[in-house]
């Protein structure tokens, strides 16, 4: 739902926003598990997370002293059964370094190159209200340089997401090709190849891409490529499953048109509007060892590693760039290298240094915050030194 938070938000958030009070003063006290594990920082960012709303919070962190699982608040607000560190969350946007790196594989492999058009792999599909496929490459579709119109922000689907008409659309089917529709029916936001600006479309076609360049489901070859050889049990791209698998805590959101602004259990649904674009069912580990798999170049030859980081500037935040599915920035002095992921119930962010050896993956159980300062706290509160 980049028409409501802005990938890029996150990372800028980290760049801009105040230390966390936690990571300053120690107001909150880390728990048990934070205590001498050099995170306690980061535990304080989590527990101040919770105190502003979000009902539960899941983090792995990774550094000189090791893995450390953090958790704050709860994972379900009926049972109030704590989160678990190794918990399945859909992770929306953070598929998206999924897609590139098959599609990067398949240039490697000569099977497509980043400067084919739309049209050549998908003839006829973008077209209408100024848009044109042939204008249109597959490396613009990953660096979010296309110009399309980003769906989520058509307005039925918007409020199909943010009111109480979730309810009543929760299950409703997709194809790919509706939501191509959807969003090439409005015009396209500028001349492919001429800014950036964060498009989920885009990813919906690569996937599509995918499929015609492989003849086989985008699901079935990020799990042939990605999936099994790093052995990322708890990842999976769910086609149109509706419940997460156990271990899962609950998402919650609030519905704009709610006047008593409650919580709403917004965990089960038909993705399939979000098909490669936001569907990603993970858990903390498997995207640490997803990123520094993908960062140690052990997915891609190194042309291909060259393209991944060759970035754009975003234009929303100084400092934040965007390669092929991955954003870039520096923050106290670490080079990072990740992406965010928002969705209805749910929001995550997954980063990891330049050298590979620190990284952060936490997942909010909501995405009713509304902003991103909460999560870019976190993400200071770990990769910034305290402040004294």
């Amino acid at each position: 739902m980049a028409a409501l938070l802005t990938a890029a938000a996150v990372a800028g958030a980290a760049l801009t926003a105040p230390a966390p009070a936690g990571a300053a003063t120690q107001a909150l006290p880390a728990g048990p598990a934070a205590r001498g594990s050099g995170h306690e920082h980061t535990q304080a960012a989590l527990d101040a997370a919770v105190k502003a709303g979000v009902p539960g919070v899941i983090a792995l962190a990774r550094g000189p002293r090791g893995t450390w699982h953090g958790t704050a608040g709860v994972a379900d607000l009926h049972t109030h059964r704590p989160r678990l560190s190794g918990e399945h969350f859909r992770a929306g946007s953070i598929v998206k370094p999924f897609i590139s790196t098959v599609i990067l594989q398949l240039e490697a492999e000569h099977r497509l190159t980043l400067g084919d058009t739309v049209e050549k792999w998908l003839p006829g599909l973008v077209r209408g209200h100024g848009n044109d496929g042939r204008r249109i490459t597959l490396r613009q579709l990953l660096n979010h340089t296309s110009g399309l119109y980003d769906y989520t922000g058509d307005p039925e689907i918007l409020r199909n997401l943010t009111t109480t008409a979730f309810l009543q659309h929760r299950y409703d089917n997709w194809t790919p090709e509706q939501i191509v529709r959807t969003a090439t029916a409005h015009a396209p936001d500028f001349p492919p190849g001429t800014r950036y600006s964060y498009s989920p479309t885009g990813y919906v076609l690569a996937a599509l891409v995918m499929e015609k360049a492989t003849g086989r489901s985008y699901e079935e070859e990020v799990e042939r490529r990605i999936i099994r050889p790093l052995g990322l049990r708890s990842t999976r791209l769910p086609g149109h499953e509706r419940t997460l698998p156990a271990p899962a805590g609950r998402g919650y959101t609030r519905f704009t048109d709610d006047p008593d602004h409650k919580m709403y259990d917004v965990t089960d649904l038909d993705p399939s509007l979000i098909r490669g674009t936001g569907d990603l069912v993970t858990s903390p580990a498997d995207l640490d060892r997803f990123l520094t798999a993908l960062l140690r170049g052990r997915l891609l030859p190194p042309a291909q590693q060259r393209e991944l980081k060759s970035t754009v500037p975003t234009g929303e935040d100084p400092g934040v760039e965007y390669g092929l599915g991955l954003f870039h920035f520096t923050l106290c002095g670490i080079e990072l290298w990740g992406h965010t992921g928002f969705f209805i119930g749910t929001q995550s962010v997954a980063y990891i240094s330049a050298d590979t050896r620190r990284s952060l993956v936490y997942n909010f159980n909501t995405d009713a915050l509304g902003d991103t300062s909460a999560a870019g706290d976190v993400i200071k509160a770990e990769f910034c030194p305290a402040v004294k």
